[in-house]
């Protein structure tokens, strides 16, 4: 059997195998998913399993749907959802998505609305979405469900306009003419711009968008699609690792330029996305520079974003499944799986990895299917990293020794993961009386980016996990103060009160961070300390190298020297990249064994230096003859073909 099943096959096995109690009306390809739309639910309740053994058989996702005949109404359907969940679920709203069928119940102990899930499609007519109730409010995430919502008439259609895309059958890899190519058009030979093309004779798929941070807004800044030939509108899909503008940042700049295919992401990743990219164009604006994309942009982006959990198998076009496994870097960061035709070539591209337990996350995942290349980074190909109880011991040690002085310590720190582990680290050291209980200021998108790790605590360590399934928040303390405006930062610096402050962005490239390190800089009591990597070419990489006199325009337009005398530290334990030793023990762990190993997002030396250990321990890392590839930007790789 080929690897795209035809139509009328899915059809007649879908329609052969439903039960006639069912009362089949109608089937539609919506996205990956096919909806079975039925008159008779209740077969669900006797026979629910009939769904995943068709599934199994025509290797296809099935999501049943009620015919709207059938569908009970509003007010009876809220009060009978209330009248079976228990109230310890603590269901917080209850909203009808007429298009979809959908009742959403947004409840802060999902697990007991979800036993009664079957019984609710039953009885009302209604399938239940079950949203988890994050103990912190974020407002990016109900802003995003609510887009649903209101946006579901489009929504619907463009599912269904993206299920015939991708249900098609194939063409020409049909007639057994195919191949695969890789093209890098950013993050070879560098950190930033992660973007790599690639190319079937039935699809292109990117994996990544990004920007690279340390470049502005240049030609130098944006993967460079344009020397290709190819126009954003020939597009079939993006494929989203996780939430970083160097990965993330553009994909809203392809919408601009005619791209209408689907955004492939988890959810997590989804919501940190629109965070990131909102706070970028309102960056971006304030400081007078016209941004490559608009919020109109952003949001046709999160209306044709289709969201996947880690593990469950995916088609995305005629000839391509996705799968995506954790990749341990950031919440909702993703390893991506390719399996192109039926067997034909199998692509494992890690986005950023930490294989590497942390204070949020589990290592990487490591066991795949099949994989034939491998793409992997190389961001700290050439270094090791201190062990993560020693990062954490130095970074306690720094904050009592300012302490001590009586000074103030400034930590700029990317909002999404790294601030909170810091979080993290703080609260529990206070806790356990190992640092005294002083403010911790948390300014910028922290606060709402730590909401959002709320809502998905199956996604964070087991540890971080199962604290928030038992109702304590770790990411608080008594001494935590969310701040809002720049009103408190100068009263905040100059108050003899020894405090912390976590601030973004993480480079200095922008944000309060910048503004407090004007104030904190000449300070000679006061300490930074930068937990996570600082790109080529931003402020945060200059001074972390050694610049202590820094040019800044003031307020009148004037330029103005700073002079840094405040204690500069660098503690790169706290990574959420993998460092040499874990690279190589990562390509170690890998199984199946690649036949084929790309070395990308890294400087250089990084990169080379990864290479040759590659190329030194071939025997310990178990790889064989496989080829090491260090392609630079715009280099195309031919992985397989059949022509």
């Amino acid at each position: 059997m080929s690897f795209n099943i035809d139509l009328s096959y899915i059809r007649s096995v879908i329609f052969k195998m439903m039960p006639p109690a069912a009362q089949l009306t109608r089937l539609e390809f919506e996205g990956p998913e096919i909806a079975v739309y039925v008159k008779n639910p209740q077969f669900l309740l006797e026979q629910g399993d009939i769904v995943s053994q068709i599934a199994k058989l025509i290797k296809k996702r099935i999501v049943i749907r009620t015919d709207p005949s059938i569908r009970k109404q509003g007010k009876e359907v809220i009060e009978y959802i209330k009248s079976v969940v228990p109230a310890e679920a603590g269901i917080e709203s209850i909203e009808l998505d007429e298009v979809l069928g959908e009742v959403v119940i947004k409840a802060r102990n999902t697990q007991l609305v979800e036993e009664k899930a079957n019984q609710i499609l039953v009885y009302t007519g209604w399938r239940p979405k079950i949203i988890r109730s994050p103990p912190m409010r974020s407002r990016v995430y109900e802003e995003i469900m609510s887009g649903y919502l209101s946006e579901s008439d489009y929504r619907l259609k463009f599912l269904r306009a993206l299920g015939e895309a991708i249900h098609r059958d194939v063409l020409l890899a049909k007639n057994g003419s195919n191949y695969v190519r890789l093209t890098f058009l950013g993050a070879a030979q560098e950190v930033g711009r992660s973007a790599v093309l690639v190319e079937t004779a039935e699809s292109k798929i990117l994996l990544d968008f990004g920007l690279n941070p340390g470049r502005g807004l240049s030609p130098n800044a944006f993967p460079r699609i344009d020397l290709i030939g190819i126009d954003p509108e020939d597009i079939d899909a993006v494929i989203v690792t996780h939430a970083h503008l160097d990965h993330a940042g553009l994909v809203p700049y392809l919408f601009k330029y005619g791209f209408n295919g689907a955004v492939y992401m988890t959810e997590a990743t989804r919501d940190l996305t629109t965070l990131l990219l909102k706070d970028f164009l309102e960056v971006t604006e304030r400081e007078g520079v016209e941004p490559p994309f608009s919020l109109r942009d952003v949001e046709k982006m999160l209306l044709h974003t289709v969201a996947l959990k880690y593990n469950v198998v995916t088609d995305i076009a005629p000839d391509i499944r996705l799968t995506l496994y954790n990749a341990g870097h950031i919440l909702g960061s993703a390893i991506v799986h390719l399996h192109i035709g039926n067997g034909f070539h199998n692509i494992v591209y890690t986005g950023d990895l930490k294989f590497g337990k942390t204070r949020l996350l589990d290592r990487a995942d490591y066991e795949f299917p099949r994989v034939d290349t491998i793409i992997m980074e190389s961001t700290y190909g050439a270094t090791d990293q201190p062990r993560r109880e020693e990062a954490e011991n130095e970074l306690l040690k720094i904050v009592l020794d300012t302490y001590n002085k009586g000074g103030k310590v400034l930590i700029p720190t990317l909002s999404v993961g790294r601030a909170q582990e810091v979080m993290v680290i703080l609260a529990d050291a206070m806790r356990q009386g190992k640092i005294p209980k002083i403010p911790v200021y948390i300014e910028g998108m922290v606060h709402e980016v730590t909401a959002i790790h709320t809502a998905y605590p199956d996604l964070l360590s087991k540890d971080l996990g199962k604290r928030l399934r038992g109702g304590e928040n770790p990411f608080d303390f008594e001494t935590f103060v969310r701040l809002e405006g720049r009103e408190p930062r100068t009263e905040i610096v100059e108050s003899p009160q020894q405090a912390i402050i976590i601030a973004s962005s993480g480079m200095l490239t922008g944000g309060p961070a910048v503004e407090y390190f004007k104030l904190m800089a000449p300070n000679p009591n006061n300490s930074m300390i930068f937990v996570n990597y600082q790109v080529e070419g931003t402020l945060g990489r200059r001074i972390r190298d050694g610049a202590r006199e820094i040019a800044f325009v003031n307020e009148k337009g004037k330029v103005e020297i700073l002079r840094v005398k405040m204690q500069v530290y660098s503690i790169e334990g706290f990574s959420g990249h993998s460092d040499r030793h874990q690279l190589l023990d990562y390509l170690r762990h890998v199984q199946p064994k690649p036949s084929r190993i790309i070395l990308v997002h890294g400087e250089k030396n990084a990169i080379a230096s990864l290479a040759n250990e590659v190329e030194k321990r071939r025997k310990f890392l178990g790889i064989g003859d496989a080829t090491v590839l260090t392609p630079n930007l715009l280099d195309s790789v031919t992985l397989a073909y059949n022509m």
